[in-house]
């Protein structure tokens, strides 16, 4: 008996101390069936977005040329092998221009062709006006004077038959006209009181001008430093 007492004497006092701590480091499962699961914490949705806003503005700034400060170089576009292609030659372009020059002539020389074959149907060769009209030499409504407005070979000619006689027909000469085509321009006339003495006075149309003469009551005569008229 007093040899036990004195093997219990002669351990650590701590031995059961340090059991008691290893027991503490097992942990065992509670007696139920209930298992807990960790609920996902939950965010806000704009926080997201606030935060992507904030990134990609961060990103644009970084990649704009006012970030790179003044070191920003402008890149010169290089010519590839294909828009050198696509450079018209200046050959074609003198040959787009002989093109057009020689339509443009074409249609001058058309132009001209057309108005000649007009006039030739009016007035034939050699150009002829022909008319009637009361202008006091013998005539009268019933027979009235006949006149012929002609270009002969150049020279602008009038012909008269007071009240439609040949035989007392009268001719006035007008000016000759030069320059190519010259046989080939229309002649025309009318009859106006030009100088107020209620006489029909004589007007002959050509080539835009108009020459003027006078009725004196008998004949025509050209017009004269001095006479007033109103065209």
């Amino acid at each position: 008996m007093a040899a036990q007492q004195a093997r219990k004497r002669a351990q650590p006092a701590d031995v059961n101390y340090d059991i008691a701590e290893e027991d503490e480091y097992y942990v065992t499962r509670p007696h139920t069936s209930v298992r807990r699961y960790r609920q996902p914490v939950e965010r806000d949705t704009l926080d997201d977005y606030a935060d992507e806003q904030a990134a990609f503005t961060q990103r644009r700034r970084a990649s704009s040329p006012a970030a790179a400060g003044r070191n920003v170089v402008a890149r010169t576009p290089v010519s590839t092998p294909e828009r050198q292609r696509r450079r018209v030659p200046w050959l074609l372009l003198v040959l787009c221009t002989l093109v057009i020059l020689g339509l443009i002539a074409g249609f001058g020389a058309v132009g001209s062709w057309w108005q000649v074959h007009q006039d030739d149907v009016t007035y034939g060769r050699p150009r002829t006006y022909q008319m009637n009209a009361v202008v006091g030499h013998q005539d009268s409504a019933s027979n009235p004077s006949h006149f012929i407005f002609t270009n002969l070979n150049r020279h602008i000619i009038i012909i008269e038959f007071p009240g439609g006689d040949a035989a007392h027909a009268m001719i006035y000469s007008g000016p000759t006209l030069f320059g190519d085509g010259g046989d080939l321009i229309p002649v025309t006339g009318a009859f106006k009181d030009v100088n107020g003495d209620h006489r029909p006075d004589m007007l002959v149309y050509v080539q835009g001008q108009t020459l003027v003469f006078i009725n004196t009551g008998s004949s025509f005569r050209p017009l004269q430093p001095g006479d007033q008229i109103n065209l």
